[in-house]
């Protein structure tokens, strides 16, 4: 089964050492139904996947990618890097509210995206 979440944020900027990225931050609910999905893998596969990340399927307006979303704050938050493509396809920028649906992909699960296919983490 594929569980689908969907919420409104604002598109965070963020400054690392590295360079500068565009992440969205999902807590509550959300947050709570992929702290379970990574709590399953772990049982189910007796090992956590990298970081604690869980495989997901993003999509802002007409755009999917194939993504991660990562644990912060003890499961509490989680986030999820929007690459460039996905900003310069959407026009969007720091600090602008997105509706944005995450499709949670269960090990083996095979899903077509269409639009955009990431190339990297960083978004300038």
């Amino acid at each position: 089964m594929t569980e689908c979440l969907a919420t409104t944020l604002a598109l965070i900027r963020w400054q690392g050492e590295r360079g500068t990225y565009h992440l969205l931050a999902f807590t509550g609910e959300v947050a709570e139904t992929l702290a379970m999905q990574a709590n399953l893998h772990r049982l189910e596969f007796e090992k956590r996947r990298g970081f604690g990340s869980v495989k997901v399927v993003a999509k802002i307006r007409e755009t999917e990618w194939k993504t991660s979303a990562f644990p912060q704050k003890k499961q509490l938050e989680w986030i999820v890097l929007v690459n460039r493509q996905v900003l310069l396809a959407e026009q969007l920028k720091a600090g602008n509210l997105v509706d944005v649906e995450l499709m949670v992909l269960q090990p083996g699960h095979l899903h077509y995206i269409h639009n955009v296919e990431p190339s990297g983490m960083g978004t300038d």
